[in-house]
C-alpha cells in the first residue's frame, strides 16, 4: 500500500505536467497519464496517451500553466483525487481561469493521471 500524502502525490505529477507544458512536451506530458487515460480538456474528449499527446502538441507555443490545489480527496490507497485552479496564459491572448480534476492512480510505476476533466470558468 502507498502511504504518500495526497497532496505530495499530486504536487509530483502536477509540477511535471506544469514542467512538461510550459516547454511544449507533448510526449512528456502524456507521459503522466495511465495508458488508459480519459482526458476531457476544452476540446473534445480523447482517452489514451496519443490522443493526450496530439492535445498537448496543438496548444501555443508559449503557452504556461498555473496551478493551485483546493482539494485532496483519497478514496481509496491506490487512488488520489485533486480538485484545481489552473490558469493557462498566453503569449498573445488573456490567461484562462479553469478548474480541473484530475483522479491519480498508483501503479507499479508510481502515480499517474487516470482521468483529467476541465471545466472552464465565467
Amino acid at each position: 500500500m502507498d502511504t504518500t500524502d495526497p497532496l505530495d502525490a499530486l504536487r509530483t505529477v502536477l509540477d511535471a505536467w506544469k514542467e512538461a507544458v510550459d516547454g511544449h512536451r507533448p510526449e512528456a506530458a502524456a507521459a503522466l497519464f495511465t495508458e488508459d487515460a480519459i482526458f476531457q480538456g476544452l476540446h473534445p474528449y480523447t482517452t489514451g496517451r496519443p490522443g493526450i499527446a496530439a492535445y498537448y502538441d496543438a496548444q501555443p507555443a508559449g503557452l504556461t500553466a498555473d496551478y493551485r490545489v483546493l482539494e485532496t480527496r483519497r478514496p481509496t490507497a491506490d487512488l488520489v483525487l485533486g480538485y484545481l485552479a489552473v490558469d493557462f496564459a498566453f503569449t498573445d491572448r488573456p490567461t484562462l481561469h479553469v478548474n480541473l480534476s484530475v483522479l491519480l492512480h498508483h501503479t507499479d510505476q508510481g502515480w499517474a493521471i487516470a482521468h483529467y476533466q476541465v471545466s472552464l470558468l465565467p
